[in-house]
């Protein structure tokens, strides 16, 4: 299973983050022993540790932090074997490096900087 993060590097202030997480090897519609039942999105700001955003389960059902969950969405294009992040209204306090996971495996990250 390989997780590939891909994102748009610079955001502006108030504007919506979308990351992607593209899969191979393992389907985010079906359970699999390898990974699972979801699939996560996790970020690593500077100076701070691992922190959980949310995540969505293969039914398609989702949940989220609860000191994200006003701002955060998840949502997956089925067709691509994708999940995408949606974070709004970011501030430079979301800077960070977006991770994918699911059960051990790991994307490598894609920076995202928040910055006018």
């Amino acid at each position: 299973v390989q997780l590939q993060e891909s994102g748009p590097g610079l955001v502006k202030p108030s504007q919506t983050l979308s990351v992607t997480c593209t899969v191979s090897g393992g389907s985010i519609t079906t359970y699999g022993t390898a990974y699972g039942y979801y699939w996560n999105w996790i970020r690593h700001r500077p100076g701070k540790g691992l922190e959980w955003i949310g995540s969505i389960h293969y039914s398609g059902s989702t949940s989220y932090s609860p000191s994200l969950k006003s701002r955060a969405s998840i949502s997956r294009d089925t067709s691509n074997n994708q999940f995408i992040l949606h974070l709004s209204a970011v501030t430079p306090e979301d800077t960070a490096v977006y991770y994918c996971r699911s059960g051990v495996y790991w994307g490598r990250g894609t920076q995202v900087t928040v910055s006018s």
